[in-house]
This record gives C-alpha cells, sequence and structure tokens, in this order.
C-alpha cells in the first residue's frame, strides 16, 4: 500500500530572531509530515517553537523572525520559493488559520458578516449577495444560532466561544486543504472547547481539510489528534501514533508534560466511557511533594488528603456563607429599559481554616461573582458572609480595611494583575506600604523573604513585568498576596492561563505553602481536572447555584448532577481509556 503525499511536508527547518545583540534560534531543524485528511498535534509549553513553527508555515513569522534552513512544501509546491503576491493567494484559500485569540483577531469595529464575507471577497470565491448567503451558511456550520440576524452584529456582541466559531468559519470559509489551529480553545471553558473541537473534527472530516493543531495540552492533543510532536526549546523531541505516545512516553520531557497535565492525571477518576482503550500511565512522585523548583505533582492531587478529608483533623470555618444572593440591574443600551439578572441566588457553603474550597462551572455560572463578593468588591443583594464570626456587612470603614489584610486575591491574568512600570520588589511592597507595614528597608527584606517563599531568585526584585515569564508573574501575584500575611487567598482562575508544566508547579508551590503557612483558599476553576488536584471541597455552580457538593473523591467517583457529569466528560483526554 502506498503512503500518500503529504499535504504539509516540513523539512529540516531553523527560524531564528534578532534580538539586537545577538541571534536566537527559535526552531531548530524541524522535520513534520501531515498526511490528508489527517491531524498532528505540535505540543510544548511556552517558548518550545511551535507557534513559531505554525507561523513559518504561513509565512507570517513576526519581528526580526527568519527562516535560516529548510524547506516547507504545500502541495507540491515549496512555499519559500514563493512571492509575497503568490504566498497571499494560499493564505486562506490554501491554508486555513483559526488564532488563539478571538478578541485580538476580531476587528471590534466591523460586523461578524462583513468580517467573514472579507475570506470569501479577497479569495474572488464570492462577493455581495452570494457571499453574504455563504456567510450565514459558514456560521450555521459552526453551530452559532440565528446567523441571518448575528451576522450583524459586533464581536463584543458574540461570547468567547461564539467569537472563536467565527474564527472558525473564516479560517473554513475558502474549504482550505491545510488548517492550522493554534491554541484554537485554550481561553475557553471545557465544555465549550468540548463543543467547538467536536465541531472542528466533524468539519474538516467532511471537508477532507488537514489540520495541524497546536497545543500545550498533551491530554487534548492525544484525544483529538492522530500524531502528536512534543517540542522543547526548539527542537522536536518525541512523534508518533497519539496512542503510543500516551501508552509508552520516551523522553523525560513528554513523561513531565504526561505527568503535569491535569486532564491526564485525573482521567482515571472520570466514570465516562470511552471508545478508544488506551492504557496511559502517569504515576508520579508521592501526593504533596512540595518541590516548586520542578514538576513533582502527584497523578491525583498535590494536596495531602484532598481527595479524603476524613483523615484531616477538623478545622472550624474561617468563613460561612449563608443564602448569598447578587441581583444585577440591566438596562438596555438606547431604550434604558432596565432588567434584573441573578448572577449568585442563594448559595451556602464554608471554609475551613487550612483548607481548599473550590468553586467550579462555566462562564456565567456564579463563580466569581461569588468570589467579589467574598472580597468585598461587590454588594451583597442578601444573605450574609461571616469573615471570622463577623458580620461583613457591619464592617466599619477601619474594620474594612483591616479585613483587607486578612483577605487577598490572586487573579487570572498574570500579565494584567502588575503594574507593568512597577519593578517586581515595588509590587510586592505595595500592600506592605499601603498598610503602613515596617520601614522601606525592612519591607526590602520582606519582599526578598517572599520571593524565596514563592521560589524566585532575590535578583527578579529589580525586573520589570515584561521580563518575566507567565509563570513567573503569577509567582510574583501570589508574593504579592502573601505580603501582609493573610488568613484567605481567592484565588481565580490564577492558573488557567498557564502552560501545564507552569500550573502544575504554581499549584504544587499553593500546596506547600497552605501546609507552611496554614492558609485556607478558595479556588475557582472552570476546570474540573486542576480542582480534582488542589481542592478538599468542591462546589459546582450553575446559572447562580450550587448544584453539587463534596469532596473531589466524591465528585470524580460518583458525580450526581447531569451538570457536573457534563464537566467530567468535557475534560480534555475524558474520551481516553486509562
Amino acid at each position: 500500500m502506498n503512503t500518500p503525499t503529504p499535504v504539509l511536508s516540513i523539512r529540516d527547518l531553523s527560524v531564528s530572531f534578532n534580538t539586537g545583540t545577538r541571534e536566537v534560534q527559535a526552531v531548530k531543524h524541524v522535520s513534520i509530515d501531515v498526511l490528508p485528511g489527517q491531524t498532528v498535534a505540535v505540543v510544548g509549553e511556552s517558548g518550545s517553537g511551535k507557534s513559531t513553527t505554525a507561523a513559518a508555515i504561513n509565512r507570517l513569522l513576526p519581528g526580526t523572525g527568519k527562516l535560516t534552513s529548510g524547506e516547507v512544501w504545500f502541495d507540491g509546491v515549496d512555499l519559500a520559493t514563493l512571492s509575497e503576491r503568490e504566498m497571499q493567494a494560499i493564505r486562506g484559500a490554501g491554508i486555513g488559520l483559526v488564532p488563539q485569540d478571538p478578541m485580538s483577531n476580531l476587528n471590534p469595529l466591523m460586523r461578524i458578516g462583513a468580517q467573514v464575507a472579507e475570506a470569501l471577497e479577497v479569495h474572488g470565491v464570492a462577493s455581495g449577495a452570494a457571499a453574504r448567503a455563504q456567510v450565514i451558511e459558514l456560521l450555521t456550520m459552526v453551530g452559532i444560532p440565528d446567523p441571518e440576524h448575528r451576522v450583524n452584529q459586533y464581536p463584543h456582541e458574540f461570547s468567547g466561544g461564539m467569537r472563536q466559531r467565527v474564527l472558525i468559519a473564516m479560517g473554513l470559509a475558502c474549504r482550505p486543504k491545510l488548517l492550522i489551529a493554534d491554541e484554537p480553545t485554550s481561553a475557553l471553558d471545557v465544555t465549550v472547547q468540548r463543543r467547538i473541537l467536536d465541531q472542528l473534527d466533524q468539519l474538516t472530516a467532511e471537508m477532507g481539510t488537514s489540520v495541524f493543531l497546536i497545543t500545550h495540552d498533551l491530554g487534548l492533543a492525544a484525544e483529538r489528534a492522530d500524531k502528536i510532536v512534543v517540542m522543547l526549546r526548539g527542537e522536536i523531541v518525541e512523534f508518533g501514533q497519539a496512542d503510543e505516545i500516551l501508552a509508552n512516553p520516551q523522553h523525560a520531557y513528554t513523561k513531565q508534560l504526561l505527568q503535569a497535565a491535569p486532564s491526564l492525571s485525573s482521567i482515571s477518576m472520570v466514570s465516562a466511557v470511552n471508545a478508544r482503550q488506551i492504557p496511559v500511565s502517569v504515576g508520579a512522585g508521592p501526593v504533596g511533594a512540595t518541590s516548586v523548583g520542578a514538576v513533582s505533582v502527584g497523578a491525583a492531587s498535590v494536596i495531602d488528603g484532598a481527595t479524603d478529608v476524613d483523615g484531616l483533623p477538623e478545622a472550624d470555618s474561617l468563613v460561612e456563607v449563608r443564602d448569598l444572593t447578587k441581583v444585577f440591574t440591566i438596562r438596555a443600551a438606547g431604550t434604558g429599559v432596565a432588567s434584573q439578572f441573578t448572577a449568585v441566588d442563594q448559595v451556602s457553603f464554608g471554609i475551613p481554616r487550612g483548607r481548599t474550597v473550590s468553586i467550579v462551572g462555566e462562564s456565567g455560572s456564579g463563580k466569581s461573582t461569588t468570589a467579589n463578593l467574598i472580597l468585598g468588591l461587590e454588594p451583597i443583594t442578601s444573605g450574609n458572609i461571616l469573615f471570622d464570626g463577623a458580620d461583613m456587612a457591619s464592617l466599619g470603614k477601619r474594620e474594612l480595611f483591616a479585613f483587607r489584610r486578612r483577605v487577598q486575591p490572586v487573579f487570572q491574568n498574570p500579565y494584567a494583575s502588575l503594574d507593568p512600570r512597577y519593578t517586581v520588589e515595588e509590587s510586592i511592597a505595595e500592600p506592605l506600604r499601603v498598610h503602613k507595614v515596617g520601614t522601606k528597608h525592612t519591607r526590602r527584606a520582606m519582599v526578598a523573604q517572599l520571593l524565596d517563599q514563592v521560589a524566585l531568585p532575590a535578583a527578579m526584585a529589580e525586573r520589570l513585568p515584561h521580563e518575566l515569564s507567565g509563570g513567573q508573574r503569577q509567582r510574583v501575584a501570589i508574593a504579592r498576596a502573601l505580603a501582609l500575611s493573610p488568613e484567605l487567598v481567592v484565588l481565580d482562575e490564577a492558573v488557567s492561563a498557564l502552560d501545564v508544566l507552569v500550573q502544575a508547579q504554581i499549584l504544587d508551590l499553593l500546596a506547600g505553602l497552605q501546609r507552611e503557612l496554614g492558609l485556607s483558599y478558595l479556588f475557582i476553576s472552570h476546570d474540573l481536572a486542576v480542582v480534582r488536584m488542589i481542592s478538599h471541597e468542591v462546589h459546582v455552580m450553575q446559572r447562580g447555584r450550587i448544584v453539587e457538593s463534596g469532596t473531589p473523591a466524591e465528585i470524580f467517583e460518583n458525580a450526581q448532577a447531569d451538570y457536573t457529569r457534563e464537566l467530567l466528560d468535557a475534560i480534555p483526554g475524558a474520551r481516553l481509556a486509562v
């Protein structure tokens, strides 16, 4: 049987960037083939070279990036030999692209329909009324309801999942032979991610389109791809059939990715019936290992007893939430007509001292609003929040200032949560200065101690945020949160924007700090796989209400609510049997 000719053939590709002082090689001698109708996933953490490889295919390297060696053959043509005009004809028509961030890749000033139609018009596929008809057909195809009406809307009127669907429609508009999907669902809830990837699988199968999938999630890659390519520091360290790599990883880095991926380390607890029988070994170090310099996360949990709180000593509640309700008044643009929206609906739970309580649910479930109410950032409509026995509604200005010293937040985006003009030292010292703790000299010593606690070198103090990686920034945010020695830390999607290895290190760090300092955590997440690793108790929220509560073991082994089972089934890799 003859092997079909690859749609894409990358041969000995090297890419470098000129930093001004030296040349940095971002991709080193990479060779990859993608066959017709095949999905090849390239996996690796930030800086591994996977997105640079994808950009090189389309000749869209940013800044000073340039090909220093190798060839990229698409449909029998060496793309490196084409003029820019010839390359423009291939982009979109022959090679489609679904980029990562729908907000920065859609024009906020153009209607959705016009942006999808542009892809058709540029390549002469259709124009005018015919283009509009095809746009409506494409939006229907990617699952956008009421497309006749929604073609006239702007990106801000779409949810994150709907915007991502629009990018998929644009990427597939000209029925390309190859689709490059660069982290196409990394910012989305797991259930939305599952629906979109299912849809993408179906559409590419119908069109016979090959897919070059970029992801940092090995569980997602294993579930969706025929072949997996693992990249580290610009080089391919392992490649092969997805099931073979999961069953028998050869390279130490691949084994690290398997150990660190919550989606894979939690699969064994998911009761979903899986079509593909793939044995997975995700053995790791002992539960509760706390090395923050390297990944040492256990397959089930990073917290001692997180899956079985029966063995833990009783702890009194630091926070008691009773019948908490938050109603927002929304005024329609232009009309001024007001309507009521209940974001949190009679929610009750407690946060024991020294424990991690997680709230999990999709966007719009009310979990972040609940966190903001506990932080005192939103007024309560009804119900009570007791902190250390005191009703927060009764706190005066002075008591509220003292409360803020005892409760600190860590937010989702490490890039937005630090002032770009402040050095690391200034960012960490800011809460100390605001609360008049210590002198300038003693605060510097405190910052050095805090950096040590989050496993960052003292020399990091003089750096600005743009000089740090995402994981380093999040460690700085955690150090800042710990500066005032709080009793409760509220972590709102604090690891969702991070690569799995960095995510694992941060979770490990949080568990170690909890044991060392006796911290209580309220952990907000849309990802049950991550929640499984960090929690003592889990509350599942849907449409403002808690629909199920229990230990992680109870939730994973015996979920009662249909919504919880849907979240479990949506974990990337949940379709793989273990």
